[in-house]
């Protein structure tokens, strides 16, 4: 089988479905690259390194809602794909990994570059073999491996022929073509009920006034109640002051329904196993988070909630929201991630695009507010990992731009990220000369020197000290001034809230700006423990 004609099949049958794919170089799929760079109707994008290609393609889908396309070389070149087909899986999210291939015959020979690629995703995404002309391709899945077995000649005698017009397509929309439908449930709302809104959840029609705890990534309720309020709402009666008066009321919700994947705060989640509460599953997927006892993708809702009932969800929330104003406001704690956090939520202006990195940004944006009306919000809540962080942004800056191309600037992208989280994915920031590069994207690190959420949890306690900054903390004094100039980003350097302020409200920012926000963690688990009391 000639490797440039099928290379162009594989292409022709990618472009009826993607706008854009990221491609790594190698010898193996040097006949996929040609095809590739023949089309004006595909947006390439070149990265060195597989993982990161991987990655910035999941964020630009994650935006464009639709496959977008990432094309290796063989052998462990595809297996760094790996983490962002993952999280891919779990969030939901469309992507076409295409990988080169040895012919099966060199298979188990010792051939350089060749390992067992099919099925090398496992159940995160099948592989389709490609070998002819008469094999078939399919995007049905949301996760796609298109494992292509190209022979010598790799090269042909000459580069092919432009063809294809540059197109401008919208977001993809999911209109229930790839969504489960687990039915109606009917929701009596004149018992006390609370919705939980995670990632992946949507705006269910029934349950619009219902109060809600919502994630940074769900869309923003019309009663939004602050996360800390759920300790209020696992107790059985507590005393609240609201409106100059004091009372006390009985404050456990009778039902919760939880709508898509919610993961971020312990006490939020242990509403969910609670065995006096009713717990009711929304999804549209395959996915229930926790293990409610009815499932369902609709409601019918009946009945009204009580005055009372808002009032209490109202003081609730006004309790947890006040409990964090007062704390970024107490001097003790100094500049911490939350200050962070609070400064760029409130630095933020509709129409921007925000990135929250796993690990404690997305924790603080959740505490200081988010999410926000006007304000398109992602993150990693799949599999909740660290991974391709800067990639994904990246991705999703590009993808945002792509749908403004007649603007002057694009709208702003904004990625808020942990030191950490930021360093294991630096290489994201690696694109060559010529290569389309975001072009309003600010990306804040908040720089503890280590691992901060840590400082949080059960190892930061002080009786585990002795081992935490070796095993937990990690500390790596890394320059990352330094960093931006060896990527060509321009640095801006906080070392306070106020000066984070005046760095974010810069009009004048370069295309890709890295501001480095200088905090402290010392103080991190009493922060945590004054928001818990």
């Amino acid at each position: 089988m000639d490797s440039m004609e099928l290379a162009t099949y594989v292409v022709d049958t990618l472009a009826r479905h993607v706008t854009d794919v990221v491609l790594s170089p190698g010898s193996r799929n040097s006949p996929l690259a040609y095809a590739l760079l023949a089309r004006g109707d595909i947006r390439v994008h070149v990265r060195i390194d597989e993982r990161a290609a991987a990655f910035t393609a999941l964020g630009m889908a994650r935006l464009q809602r639709r496959h977008v396309g990432v094309v290796m070389t063989s052998g462990t070149a595809v297996a760094n794909a790996y983490p962002a087909v993952v999280e891919a899986h779990m969030s939901h999210t469309p992507l076409a990994v295409i990988s080169a291939d040895r012919p099966a015959r060199l298979l188990g020979t010792g051939a350089s570059q060749t390992i067992w690629q099919e099925g090398i995703f496992g159940r995160y995404a099948a592989t389709q073999q490609v070998s002819s002309l008469e094999s078939d391709i399919s995007f049905e899945p949301d996760q796609v491996h298109i494992n292509v077995a190209l022979d010598t000649p790799l090269v042909p005698a000459a580069l092919p022929a432009a063809h294809g017009e540059p197109r401008r397509v919208g977001p993809g929309r999911f209109d229930g073509a790839r969504w489960c439908d687990h039915g109606e449930v009917e929701v009596d709302l004149s018992r006390d009920t609370l919705v939980i809104a995670g990632d992946e959840a949507w705006e269910v029609p029934g349950l619009e006034h219902v109060p809600t705890i919502a994630e940074p990534t769900a869309p923003t309720p019309f009663h939004q109640v602050h996360p800390l309020a759920a300790r209020f709402f696992a107790q059985s009666a507590v005393s609240i002051s609201h409106d100059g008066g004091d009372f006390a009321a009985s404050t456990k919700p009778e039902q919760v329904i939880v709508v898509g994947h919610p993961t971020l705060h312990r006490e939020v989640m242990a509403l969910l196993d609670d065995p006096e509460i009713t717990v009711i599953g929304l999804s549209r997927t395959d996915t229930f988070t926790a293990q409610p006892q009815v499932r369902a993708s609709r409601v019918k809702a009946v009945g009204q909630l009580s005055d009372t009932w808002l009032k209490i969800c109202e003081a609730a929330g006004e309790v947890g929201a006040q409990t964090v104003r007062d704390a970024l406001a107490d001097e003790q704690f100094g500049f911490t991630g939350l200050h962070v956090a609070a400064a760029v939520g409130d630095t933020l202006a509709v129409g921007d695009t925000l990135v929250l990195g796993a690990s404690n940004p997305v924790r603080d944006a959740s505490l200081v507010g988010l999410p926000f009306d006007g304000v398109s919000t992602f993150s990693a809540r799949g599999a909740a990992g660290i991974d391709g962080t800067v990639s994904q942004a990246v991705g999703v800056a590009l993808a945002t731009q792509a749908l403004h191309p007649d603007e002057v600037r694009a709208p702003r992208t904004v990625a808020l990220m942990g030191d950490v989280t930021f360093l294991h994915d630096v290489g994201g920031l690696l694109m060559g000369p010529g290569q389309r590069r975001p072009s309003n994207l600010t990306i804040v690190v908040s720089n503890d020197n280590g691992g901060g959420i840590f400082e949080t949890l059960e190892v930061g306690a002080p009786e585990v000290r002795g081992s935490f900054e070796e095993a937990f903390g990690t500390p790596h004094d890394v320059d990352l001034e330094a960093i931006a100039q060896a990527y060509d980003v321009s640095y801006v350097r906080a070392d306070s809230l106020a000066q984070l302020i005046d760095a974010l409200t810069d009009d004048a920012l370069a295309p890709i700006t890295l501001i480095e926000a200088r905090t402290t963690r010392t103080t991190r688990r009493a922060l945590a423990e004054r928001l818990r009391a």
